[in-house]
């Protein structure tokens, strides 16, 4: 069987390249919700010929009134396959792209490479993700496990409007696979870090920094005697990194500041760290009498941590790569993706499983052509044992 996937990938090649490229055709920006729900029909339609059962899920966050949320386009579910155990394969089709990129970065074939604004970062990955499944399908070995894929389209901007969405079908998964971009050389990310943004607003007394500045407090003072201890926070060795990012503070030169501002990227390997992380920045206090300081924010990606449950999944890929003469490795990224929520749930996460590439945000964002037919063969051979492991255990 694993060979015969790679032979029934290898006969549609022409049928991934002509599926990836229909996406990237259509720019999708996660700021234009028009232009990612015309994407999205696309897509839609085409995993709708495949047999998937889609659905168009409007985004939304518990709470919030649907018009707030007019910015976001509309998430789309596809479920193929029966049974009452699946596997979620996860991603999303929003770009960090504008509009009329197509004209600065065509999409173009060129030295065995598919170049193209969000081919990397990651409508190839859907491609690869379609192409398995279809292979999979074909073969009969979905009649006792369902494959659900799930493709947001705010995963650029935070995935605010789709968590609900990825959590609620990760905690009926028996395992996910995330369709971001590969390492370099085609490895897997069995861990990721966590990601926290904060902010800080430390304010004073403004006084005129000539006549009275006795009378003023300096809040830039303070804030820079916060930006020591914050850069005191972090761990380099054990993968903790604490970055004040941005700052600003002061209306005028001769005015002794009364407030200033700090935003603040934080990272962490394990849990354990982003919490140690995260109640350190909470109980920040001020250095100078008369100033305050207020700390918001947190860790809102938390860690992929490479736990035992990971590295038994990444164990199987292996295989299914070696059935096929490949030879997969597994690694870390510093980036955080939907991957760490659905891992943060306790539900065995294996990420990277998109397009061999590099440029992800970058002009010169492509893939490697000749690449995708295996990718799409080791992850049907996945699949495979995937599905055999949720029918045992039915």
């Amino acid at each position: 069987m694993p060979t015969t996937f790679l032979d029934y990938c290898t006969a549609r090649r022409d049928w991934l390249l002509d599926f990836i490229e229909a996406l990237v055709a259509i720019e999708s920006p996660s700021d234009d919700p028009q232009a990612v729900n015309r994407c999205g029909a696309e897509l839609a339609a085409r995993l709708a010929a495949l047999g998937g059962e889609v659905t168009r899920l409007p985004p939304s966050i518990p709470g919030v009134p649907a018009v707030a949320l007019a910015k976001v386009g509309d998430h789309l579910r596809a479920s193929f396959g029966s049974g009452s155990r699946q596997i979620l394969l996860l991603g999303h089709f929003d770009t960090v792209w504008p509009i009329g990129q197509l004209a600065t970065m065509p999409l173009k074939r060129e030295g065995g490479r598919l170049y193209g604004p969000g081919v990397f970062d990651m409508k190839a990955g859907i491609g690869l993700a379609t192409l398995a499944t279809r292979a999979v399908m074909d073969a009969g070995l979905l009649q006792d496990c369902r494959v659900v894929m799930l493709w947001t389209t705010d995963e650029e901007v935070g995935s605010t409007t789709s968590r609900a969405l990825i959590e609620a079908e990760a905690g009926r998964s028996a395992a996910v696979l995330v369709f971001e971009p590969s390492l370099p050389g085609g490895a897997l990310k069995t861990s990721r870090k966590g990601v926290g943004q904060f902010e800080m607003v430390v304010r004073g007394v403004s006084a005129h920094a000539g006549l009275d500045p006795g009378k003023g407090v300096s809040a830039v003072r303070e804030l820079a005697r916060q930006i020591i201890a914050i850069d005191e926070l972090q761990d380099p060795a054990r993968g903790v990194t604490v970055t004040v990012g941005v700052i600003a503070g002061g209306t005028r030169a001769n005015v002794v500041p009364a407030e200033a501002r700090a935003i603040i990227d934080a990272r962490a390997v394990t849990r354990a760290d982003a919490e140690r992380v995260g109640r350190a920045m909470a109980a920040l206090s001020p250095h100078i009498a008369g100033t305050e300081v207020s700390v918001t924010g947190g860790f809102d990606r938390p860690p992929l941590e490479r736990t035992a449950a990971v590295m038994a999944l990444f164990e199987q890929a292996r295989l299914a790569a070696k059935d096929i003469g490949v030879a997969l490795e597994e690694g870390s990224a510093g980036g955080g993706s939907d991957g760490n929520f659905t891992a943060a749930l306790g539900v065995p996460t294996l990420d990277g499983f998109g397009a061999i590439g590099d440029g992800a945000h970058a002009l010169h964002e492509h893939v490697e052509i000749e690449a995708l037919v295996p990718r799409a063969a080791v992850i049907a051979g996945l699949l495979q044992r995937l599905a055999a492991d949720a029918t045992a255990a039915d």
